[in-house]
């Protein structure tokens, strides 16, 4: 009897851990820098963090949406260049469906509004919207 209340509690215990999958479709909002970090691109890091953090916190805390920060000179990450074609820092966003990056933009123009935060904001915010409209 011990045994069948203890298989009965375990499987209670572990069946809602497996059940909890991260999404497999999702955006990732990637910001992509070097060794080398001038105050523009630090700037552009922070911009975009603030931008996704004000106005995707739902998304951001389902899984829905994922902000990762990452050097590519960082050993491994070198492909990053080749598949994103990438020349300079760089905030690029991914959809992806099924487990499979199907589309990404290079958001070239945040470099156009390093000097006016909002419109920085608004531009991240509505491509971001636009590729969560996607999901």
């Amino acid at each position: 009897m011990k045994k069948v209340i203890l298989l009965a509690l375990s499987l209670v215990l572990i069946v809602p851990v497996f059940g909890q999958e991260t999404p497999k479709s999702n955006v990732v909002a990637y910001y992509f820098h070097g060794n080398f970090r001038c105050s523009n691109c630090l700037r552009i890091e922070q911009y975009s963090k603030e931008a996704i953090e004000q106005n995707f916190k739902d998304e951001l805390s389902s899984g829905k949406l994922v902000f990762k920060v990452i050097n590519i000179e960082t050993k491994g990450n070198e492909r990053f260049i080749q598949d994103y074609q990438l020349y300079t820092k760089s905030l690029v966003i991914s959809l992806v469906k099924d487990g499979k990056e199907v589309k990404f933009d290079n958001l070239t123009k945040v470099w156009g509004f390093l000097w006016n935060r909002q419109k920085f904001y608004d531009y991240v915010k509505e491509e971001i919207t636009k590729y969560l409209k996607e999901l």
